[in-house]
């Protein structure tokens, strides 16, 4: 019978699950790009944590909360992966999005209530087919949020979410939280929880005037 190898403590700390508060390198993070370089510098892996939740917390609509997002997508339609829009609360217009880069024939949008949104982007993303969902739920709860996370891993797509920004305060199990807000006719964006970045006291990232 064959002795099983007991794993030895360097190999156990150098996993990638284990965090180390006094480590000088950065954990591995599968990350796509945000297409913003400002971002992308705050952020482990630079960018979008690859299957994983990420939430995009806004004060109200008409903030750019959309075009923090967009690089990615058209980036992953071009790659000829499908992106999916669950529930999103006005009519997407195609112009804009080809003139984002977006390759319409890889976008798909599905049109659910409250009630069934959740279902719906949880099995888009356990398909394993998806480069990105991309859900707006603003009443989702903490276990509906774990499944999405959760999803996003079995699946390996980046999942996105939109929320009131009034839901900053409350715990998420998502890798990722940003929140967009206006300031003084400007546009920022405040890194709130990264998984894998030790300290969230960055100052706001400015996106737009």
């Amino acid at each position: 019978m064959n002795a099983i190898a007991t794993p030895t403590l360097a190999q156990v700390l150098d996993h990638p699950g284990i965090w180390r508060r006094s480590a000088d390198r950065q954990p591995r993070v599968r990350a796509l790009s945000t297409g913003w370089t400002s971002l992308d510098a705050k952020l482990p892996g630079g960018g979008w944590p690859q299957g994983a939740l990420s939430e995009i917390l806004f004060e109200h609509d008409g903030l750019g909360e959309l075009d923090l997002v967009m690089p990615a997508l058209a980036a992953l339609t071009q790659e000829h992966r499908r992106v999916i829009f669950v529930a999103p609360p006005y009519l997407p217009y195609a112009p804009a999005l080809a003139a984002a880069g977006v390759d319409l024939r890889f976008l798909h949008e599905i049109q659910a209530g409250s009630t069934e949104a959740a279902w719906s982007m949880e099995q888009c993303l356990r398909s394993g087919c998806c480069g990105a969902v991309v859900g707006w739920l603003p009443d989702i709860d903490y276990r509906s949020l774990r499944r999405l996370q959760l999803a996003a891993e079995s699946g390996d797509a980046c999942a996105m979410i939109f929320r009131p920004a009034a839901h900053a305060a409350q715990n998420s199990p998502a890798a990722l939280r940003l929140k967009v807000s206006n300031s003084d006719e400007a546009t920022y964006v405040d890194v709130l929880k990264s998984r894998g970045l030790l300290t969230t006291t960055a100052p706001l990232l400015r996106m737009r005037a």
